[in-house]
């Protein structure tokens, strides 16, 4: 069907200060997931789930465990999701999601990425009705149609099945992520996934042309990229 989605994939960072950025980020998942759901991967799945995206990308074990230890421990922040939402240059969509202990320092750095970038900070739900929420998983394979007769047989409410250059890329509800595993892993054993996240899908994308708004669009992407509380940045850009 040809749907394109973001992947926002979070490889090793090449400074120490991106190092930084990335286990923060991580770190910071992994705690609040820990803090709510309790400390074992066996019995929160959120966590599982965290603990997994970390490892893809490549956050040390002590940065894992020293985050689960801290929610363990009864004390420390008291992390919030926070949404927000907002059109970049050549009428592009975003929306951006961010872990904060105080929403107006965050809502005050988002906006100043926005406003620096020529762009503009929207109310909820500005463009969020614009995007697909799904849970997307790929890994290597090319029986497209096996793989959508095992989630059908297991009643998992696929969305779509793609297989593109020797990959197989599932998209179902987020609600049926954990179902959409367990069919995977009976039908074909232990898969190792290149992606299992959830995330924003833009149901059409637009090109940004011109130079300027390629220079605003790359700032504005930067910026939030640089904000400490910001944990997943979602838009509508064919890159």
């Amino acid at each position: 069907m040809g749907r394109a989605f973001q992947n926002r994939k979070e490889s090793m960072a090449k400074t120490s200060d991106q190092n930084a950025r990335v286990y923060s980020r991580h770190s910071r998942e992994i705690y609040v997931v820990a803090k709510q759901g309790g400390p074992e991967p066996d019995s929160n799945l959120a966590l599982r789930g965290a603990i997994d995206r970390a490892k893809r990308a490549q956050v040390p074990s002590h940065v894992i465990e020293k985050a689960i230890d801290k929610a363990t421990g009864g004390a420390g922040e008291d992390f919030q999701p926070a949404r927000y939402e907002g059109f970049g240059p050549a009428g592009s969509m975003f929306i951006v999601d961010c872990l904060t202990d105080n929403p107006n320092r965050t809502i005050s750095d988002v906006r100043n990425c926005f406003t620096k970038s020529n762009s503009k900070l929207g109310t909820p739900g500005t463009v969020a009705h614009l995007f697909d929420h799904l849970a997307i998983m790929r890994f290597a394979g090319q029986d497209e149609e096996a793989v959508l007769e095992a989630l059908l047989m297991a009643d998992v409410d696929v969305t779509d099945v793609e297989d593109e250059d020797g990959k197989i890329t599932v998209f179902v509800p987020p609600a049926e992520s954990h179902k959409t595993e367990q069919a995977l892993a009976e039908a074909f054993g232990e898969i190792e996934f290149e992606v299992n996240e959830i995330q924003f899908i833009p149901q059409t994308a637009v090109a940004v042309e011109g130079e300027e708004d390629q220079q605003m669009f790359e700032r504005l992407t930067s910026m939030l990229d640089d904000v400490d509380d910001v944990q997943n940045v979602y838009h509508n850009v064919d890159a």
